[in-house]
């Protein structure tokens, strides 16, 4: 990374960070607005990879369905009553996209690719997205107005991912030659990958015993939170490697350029997508 890069990494982190720890903490519709964004963002990014390659995916639709999701998730509460919605919406997308390319592109306008990449657009950068609102607003152990003890929640998987791929990335520098998968990632070696199992880890750990820790409304074994943040660090290298895997087949460096230094949304939440719905599927057996 050029040194021109890391500054304005570090400057929108400046801004970035303060700003969504706010976020977090009012919850709600700013929650979701914000969510709303990102998925609507992220979704086009994926769109853009695709049309690299030639393929038309059915954007409008797309972005729509992405927006209803996440409408949805705050507006029904819970992952329980989102859930039947949301296999809903994207039956509705894959037959809408499927209605479309009958009507307007016939099999000239490569459907399997078309309705393919429509459907992975909302599911990959949008779906994952709803389960930040889940999340903070666990039953019994999240919060559903303003304040911090629902807010750690969504932090914590957001935190753990971000440190493990700094230290993955601070090490690779410095120790890599090993390389991990020169075929997807030419970048990314074996030390970078064990640095961020071991980063993401300890940043586990220490946010734990931070925040969720002693009087907490919902409270984190420092044993529990190491195994879910190694857990954590290995999902989200994958993670990592499934945008990667996407960007090179599409032939670009970065999803987009939105954000200084980073690249696109796709390039700074491509762990998120996977560490969000793990942290709410596990949160719930390890907490106390």
């Amino acid at each position: 990374m050029a040194k021109g890069d890391l500054g304005r990494r570090v400057a929108v982190a400046g801004v970035g960070i303060p700003l969504g720890v706010a976020i977090l903490f009012v919850g709600g519709w700013v929650l979701t607005g914000t969510l709303i964004v990102l998925a609507v963002i992220g979704t086009l990014e994926v769109y853009g990879l695709a049309l690299e390659r030639g393929w038309r995916p059915f954007r409008v639709l797309g972005v729509i369905v992405a927006v209803l999701l996440m409408v949805l998730a705050t507006y029904l509460g819970s992952f329980q009553s989102w859930a039947p919605w949301a296999l809903g919406l994207l039956m509705v997308l894959a037959l809408g996209g499927l209605a479309g390319a009958v009507f307007r592109r016939g099999p000239g306008g490569d459907p399997l690719l078309a309705v393919g990449t429509t459907l992975l657009g909302v599911a990959y950068a949008a779906l994952p997205l709803a389960f930040a609102v889940f999340l903070r607003d666990l039953p019994g152990m999240g919060q559903d107005g303003p304040g911090w003890a629902g807010a750690y929640l969504v932090m914590f998987p957001l935190v753990v991912t971000w440190l493990g791929d700094t230290c993955a990335y601070f090490t690779g520098k410095h120790l890599g030659k090993r390389k991990l998968l020169p075929s997807v990632s030419p970048k990314k070696t074996v030390a970078g990958g064990v640095g961020g199992l071991v980063g993401a880890t300890m940043g586990a750990v220490a946010f734990a015993a931070l925040f969720l820790g002693g009087s907490a409304p919902a409270t984190l074994p420092l044993l529990g939170a190491a195994l879910l943040g190694l857990i954590i660090g290995a999902v989200a290298q994958v993670g990592d490697l499934a945008e990667s895997v996407l960007k090179r087949e599409a032939g670009v460096k970065d999803s987009g350029n939105i954000l200084p230094g980073h690249g696109g949304v796709l390039d700074r939440f491509d762990a998120i997508y996977f560490t969000l719905p793990l942290t709410y599927a596990a949160l719930p057996f390890l907490l106390q």
